[in-house]
């Protein structure tokens, strides 16, 4: 890969149709409105993709479509996680001879394993794929991998790029950079964690794969941007508008249902999820979605027509410059130790 993933990929929704069926013509409208949006790149079969609720053939089938579809426009970050390792290194090269740009493969699941059990599963991925790997640490659905294993693999397996880094400890992210940075300038670092993405992006992270950059990509493109241009007061201040919206569709339901209704209010429904809800947890979602769509009315950088709105609008969001000042210094702190 000529350079490291950076920018905001989005781990897209999986629409379905009534029968529940993947949605093929419906997936391709979607992410074409992303891509206009301003995303950097997609995530298929992500935790918000909802991937294990898919056969294998149907995981390969939507970046497939994906990869046909897009051509090129932006790169694909493809998650290919399997059950095993020797089904995830098959993934893992059908991925690649699709033209994906990386794939991301999830620790081992299930088995709670020892750090160098982590190691020792990613090296002999590492070394049978024919694409670049990104590693995906969320400690919430599987074994984590702490800093020394990460530091590990980004030193014995140049195959493997990147990490996508789901737990939203911005220390242990930092001490990660710290540790791999003047060996592998080329490794790239995401949060998959829109709470903390602000800090993260100062912090040093190239980017994030974040589920709200599928139902907000103005806000969530608009944080990066200001980040990357040096407007960290700017970032700080839609980090907050980011925030309660994000709260609002982790907390619904079953997970990732908040990101389908958010999505919904935004123009797309992606039919019902595979995981069967029940009356009560329907009622919730439902209530849920009108939460959202109040919160995203009242959000003055996204207008639910579709259309961006001026910087200048942007810039009237009353907030605490002080606390945002403290939070910028305090993260600078952190760096220069």
């Amino acid at each position: 890969m000529a350079s490291p993933l950076s920018g905001i990929f989005t781990p897209n929704i999986t629409p379905l149709d009534k029968q529940g069926r993947v949605d093929e013509d419906m997936l391709c409208s979607y992410v074409d409105w992303l891509i206009e949006k301003g995303v950097d790149g997609l995530y298929p079969n992500g935790s918000t993709g909802e991937f294990t609720r898919f056969t294998a053939e149907e995981r390969r089938r939507i970046v497939k479509v994906l990869a046909d579809h897009v051509k090129g426009r932006v790169p694909i970050l493809a998650g290919a996680a399997e059950a095993n390792v020797q089904e995830t290194i098959n993934a893992c090269n059908a991925y690649g001879d699709m033209g994906v740009a990386a794939v991301a493969i999830v620790a081992p699941f299930y088995y709670k394993l020892s750090p160098e059990a982590v190691y020792q599963y990613f090296k002999e991925i590492a070394d049978a794929a024919r694409v670049p790997v990104t590693l995906y640490n969320i400690p919430l659905f599987a074994s984590p991998i702490d800093v020394q294993t990460v530091t590990r693999l980004a030193l014995d397996c140049p195959r493997i790029v990147g990490i996508k880094d789901s737990s939203g400890d911005l220390p242990n992210m930092m001490r990660m950079m710290a540790a791999i940075r003047p060996h592998r300038p080329d490794f790239c670092f995401l949060t998959g964690w829109e709470a903390a993405l602000a800090p993260m992006l100062i912090a040093g992270c190239d980017g994030g794969t974040n589920a709200t950059s599928g139902i907000v990509p103005e806000l969530t493109g608009a944080i990066y941007r200001a980040v990357r241009d040096g407007q960290w007061q700017h970032a700080i201040q839609l980090q907050y508008q980011l925030i309660p919206l994000f709260d609002a569709m982790i907390s619904c339901a079953e997970f990732p249902e908040g990101f389908r209704r958010g999505v919904k209010v935004r123009g797309w429904d992606m039919g019902r999820s595979r995981q069967p809800l029940s009356p009560s947890q329907m009622q919730a979602a439902e209530a849920a979605q009108q939460i959202i769509a109040k919160q995203l009315s009242g959000m003055p950088q996204v207008d639910l027509h579709g259309m961006a709105l001026s910087r200048d609008k942007i810039a009237t969001l009353s907030q605490d410059a002080a606390l945002i000042d403290r939070i910028v210094q305090q993260i600078m702190s952190e760096l220069k130790k």
